[in-house]
Parts: C-alpha cells; structure tokens; sequence
C-alpha cells in the first residue's frame, strides 16, 4: 500500500485545513487508518484514528472539537479536517494504516505510512 498525504500549508491561527491521504497499490477499505503527526523536537503522536467501515473514531484530546477524520473507502482517501487550528498543532502530519482497530492506540503496529506533509500554523 502507498499512502500519499496532502493538503498542508501555512494558515493563521484560528484558520482551517483539510489533509488528505490516498492510497493507491491495494484497498486500504479493511485496514483502521490514522493520522499522527510530529512537531520538532517532539516525539510523533497520534491525532485521530477510524475504523475500517467508518462506524469508530478517535481524537486525541488536544484536538477533540476541532479536528474531523473522515474516510471513503470508495475513493481509498481518508481525510482530517482541521479547524479553530493553532500555532501548536504545527507539524509534520502523516497518514497510516493498521490492521486491527484492536492495536490502532500503538503507532508501531501500524504497517504503512505515507510521507508527511507540513501545517504551519502563524501566530
């Protein structure tokens, strides 16, 4: 599976952004997918997860209320959009898949990752 994340760029705090992550090479309709993410200095962290039909989802809590993951396994993309965002969600973001939503809470049992895309939030 191939992942590849979009959709970041430079916004004002407060502003709004919409990653997207397509996969291509196989089906990821079975696999729980998340997006984490990795700010310098700082360790990468998991920012929202969803199951493989759609029916669950996690936010992490420094981001419940603003930020969406969203999936359409008829266009192999899963989506985040991000609102009311600010200077500290900069960050790498990065789009991944994982088997089991069982083991989607650990970052190292996810299987395929894409590479990342920038937000860069101003202040």
């Amino acid at each position: 599976v191939h992942l590849q994340a979009s959709g970041g760029g430079l916004v004002q705090a407060g502003g709004s952004l919409r990653l997207s992550c397509a996969a291509s090479g196989r089906t990821v309709s079975t696999y729980t997918m998340g997006w984490f993410r990795q700010a310098p200095g700082k360790e990468r962290e998991l920012v929202a997860r969803i199951s493989s039909s759609g029916i669950l989802a996690y936010s992490a809590d420094a981001v419940k209320g603003r930020f969406t993951i969203s999936r359409d396994n008829a266009k192999n993309t899963v989506d985040l959009q991000m609102n009311s965002l600010k200077p500290e969600d900069t960050a790498v973001y990065y789009c991944a898949a994982v088997t089991s939503w069982a083991i989607s809470f650990v970052s190292d049992r996810y299987s395929f990752w894409g590479h990342g895309t920038l937000v860069t939030v101003s202040s």
